[in-house]
């Protein structure tokens, strides 16, 4: 088999809702600690240089000062912040490429040290993450047990996600997606093992949703509903999680995004990150049971398994993140047949500077 044949579904284009794509090859979003003290640096380049994808997902940007969780990372509160990113989806615009901004709120995966007035991170319940520390402003820090978010606080997060997402608009960016995976604050809403409850937003699955749910719907009165993507990451075990119900939950969350109309569904399937072994893993095959819109897989895909999914029906794009770091060429590429770069040390993904960030060189000027 060429690798014409190969990438024949992969590399063919796509129409995402009124939103054509040149190909089903998606650049996932990936935090790479890359932001100075403004919050932006390099990214317009960055981004510029793979822009050759169908569609660009950003790296998380969080929505409020309270959402933050890791250093030098994006935002997306304030007008000054919106200007900057103009810059990014001009560039990516300049090559006919769509651009979603990643609106993010990182709950528990956070430290006082983050926030304003030394206060606690938030989340649905007072459960820490049981992991070995964080990366913080003081260093490496333990785990903090978050504040449980009252009943009459939520409606303020909902708005500052609404609010987000008129911002990205303001950048010019085509869509947003919202975060819903990995162990931050929706997917801690969604999932059993850090929701305990026991007003209207936990118990049930139909409470446990009612957050996410409620942040589309805002959104919707921003945005048209197919610019709008959700991103769930079923079957990881990051920041902790993993829930003895996780294929009840997520089957059922995919079920209800159908009354929206959104531009996708984003989903972590693959186990190259963390698998929480909980029983086996949910496939795509069954969200599209579920999910009628399209069905972007993600997750230590390779360009025969991507091309796999989207020729069995289960997926109609796939995200690479890892790939797209060391190869911002990863398109060509793929449709030449010219070799990858070796995966970066995830030791050098997280840094200030150009290096190991925007230095990469096409195939065809490095051979």
């Amino acid at each position: 088999m060429n690798n014409q044949t190969i990438s024949a579904q992969l590399l063919s284009p796509f129409n995402m809702g009124d939103l054509p794509l040149k190909n089903r090859v998606v650049v996932a979003p990936v935090t790479r600690s890359t932001v100075g003290e403004k919050r932006l640096r390099f990214m317009a380049k960055y981004y510029a240089q793979r822009a050759s994808a169908g569609l660009i997902i950003t790296e998380a940007a969080v929505i409020s000062h309270q959402a933050i969780g890791w250093l030098n990372s994006p935002g997306i509160y304030t007008e000054e912040q919106a200007e900057d990113w103009k810059q990014v989806v001009n560039a990516v615009h300049s090559h006919k490429t769509p651009i979603f901004l990643q609106l993010w709120h990182c709950g528990r995966a956070s430290h006082s040290s983050f926030q304003q007035n030394g206060q606690l991170p938030v989340a649905p319940s007072a459960i820490k993450v049981n992991g070995d520390y964080i990366h913080t402003p003081l260093g490496k820090q333990a785990y903090e047990t978050p504040k449980a978010l009252e009943t009459e606080e939520i409606a303020a997060i909902v708005q500052d996600f609404s609010q987000a997402a008129q911002l990205a608009k303001i950048a010019g960016f085509d869509g947003v997606e919202i975060h819903g995976a990995n162990g931050y604050l929706i997917d801690e809403f969604l999932q059993s093992k850090t929701n305990h409850r026991t007003d209207k937003y936990g118990g049930s699955i139909e409470n446990r949703y009612r957050f996410l749910g409620e942040i589309i719907t805002a959104m919707t009165k921003v945005l048209s509903p197919n610019r709008i993507g959700v991103r769930l990451s079923p079957n990881g075990s990051y920041n902790d999680m993993g829930s003895s119900d996780f294929r009840e939950t997520f089957l059922y969350v995919a079920q209800q995004l159908n009354q929206y109309g959104l531009a996708y569904l984003h989903v972590m399937d693959g186990l190259a990150f963390s698998f929480h072994e909980l029983g086996n893993p949910i496939t795509l095959a069954e969200f599209r049971q579920v999910f009628t819109g399209p069905i972007m897989g993600n997750c230590g895909y390779t360009q025969e398994t991507a091309e796999a999914a989207i020729e069995k029906g289960d997926a109609d794009l796939i995200s690479f993140g890892r790939l797209f770091i060391s190869n911002p060429d990863l398109v060509e590429r793929f449709a030449n047949g010219w070799p990858l770069n070796p995966l970066v040390d995830r030791k050098l993904w997280y840094r200030l500077g150009e290096e190991g960030y925007i230095d990469f060189p096409a195939y065809a000027s490095s051979s």
